[in-house]
């Protein structure tokens, strides 16, 4: 299952690529053929044929259809550089943190009498390496987009409006809806 947050982490993990991914058709079949050991798995997972992946293998077929090439693609960049993958996420979870620029409705819950607007807000944020680690953590785990948006919600409470516990020390729930814009970076 796709989702906003989870895309969007992926994105900010391939911006670390230190190759470019391949780019024709041709030099992704035969990246995932050496990937997965062999044309009948590439075909089982692009649900084609083992004579359509040999193909493109040898050359012969060049130019693969809108929803081939789309599917291609994911599946070349969900397996390209795992070692650089998995160094950016540790670099994030331990000593670097994660960077999120967001333009969303952003309000809280407090007790009577503050100030609890939820207004649209445009916040580019260091998130601390322990909320890089629990999207990332919750996101390898199947997380859902809500509670994705939950952990975030967290996040932009203790560090935007408590500013890491030096104020607004009352405050119960951050409100974090109507997203027009998400994006991480690392």
């Amino acid at each position: 299952m796709s989702s906003r947050f989870a895309d969007s982490l992926d994105k900010a993990v391939q911006r670390s690529f230190t190759r470019p991914a391949p780019k024709s058709a041709g030099a992704q079949m035969r990246y995932l053929v050496r990937q997965l050991k062999g044309t009948r798995a590439v075909a089982d997972l692009l649900a084609i044929s083992q004579r359509q992946v040999e193909r493109y293998v040898a050359g012969t077929a060049k130019t693969p259809r809108p929803h081939l090439a789309a599917r291609l693609e994911r599946e070349v960049t969900a397996r390209w550089q795992p070692h650089i993958r998995a160094q950016a996420r540790r670099r994030a979870t331990t000593t670097d943190g994660i960077v999120i620029d967001t333009r969303a409705r952003i309000g809280y819950t407090a007790p009577i009498g503050s100030t609890d607007d939820t207004r649209l807000r445009h916040l580019t944020l260091a998130l601390p390496p322990r909320y890089a680690a629990r999207l990332f953590d919750a996101q390898q785990q199947g997380a859902t987009d809500q509670h994705l948006q939950q952990i975030t919600a967290d996040a932009l409470k203790e560090v935007y409006f408590q500013d890491d516990g030096r104020r607004a020390g009352s405050l119960e729930e951050v409100r974090f809806t109507d997203i027009e814009h998400l994006e991480f970076d690392l």
